[in-house]
């Protein structure tokens, strides 16, 4: 919500999601409009590393764990793997090493639709390696609600609130 409060209301998060699917929209479109010169391989490929090093092995742990902790280091894979900056780097990289190609909006078709789509971003050690609710944010949320009385980090009490 801003650079303190690091939290969204659901109908902010609802608009950060919708701007991703804009993104997802346009990464997809301009796949789409060449598909005749993508190479599938590779575009499978840019697509799938991002979860196969960053979201399977975390992924697996969580569940042999029973949902119970796992160790960080899944975490740092998933956010490395999910970060704009590593697949930033990769797609220069690519594009410098190997050739630009439209396989490469196979990026940002994931982490657009990751994001838009099922509202994955990154994961705080906080929290649940697989997304559940946490009884701070339920708490947090329904204190947000509008009608309630609470105003920035303090109550407001009822003979100082505002008509």
């Amino acid at each position: 919500m801003d650079a303190v409060n690091r939290f969204e209301t659901p109908t902010t998060f609802g608009l950060l999601r919708a701007e991703y699917c804009a993104g997802l929209a346009l990464s997809a479109g301009l796949f789409l409009w060449h598909l005749g010169e993508v190479r599938w391989l590779v575009a499978v490929a840019l697509f799938a590393y991002i979860d196969v090093i960053g979201y399977l092995p975390g992924a697996l742990a969580h569940h042999r764990a029973g949902g119970g902790e796992i160790p960080r280091v899944y975490y740092v894979l998933y956010n490395t793997m999910h970060s704009w900056l590593t697949a930033g780097a990769v797609v220069a990289l690519w594009a410098w090493l190997v050739r630009p190609e439209w396989a490469l909006l196979a990026v940002p078709v994931h982490l657009c639709g990751d994001r838009g789509l099922l509202g994955n971003f990154l994961k705080p050690f906080a929290v649940a390696f697989e997304p559940e609710p946490h009884p701070a944010f339920v708490r947090l949320e329904n204190e947000l609600k509008p009608g309630t009385d609470v105003v920035g980090a303090r109550e407001v009490r009822p003979d100082r609130a505002a008509t």
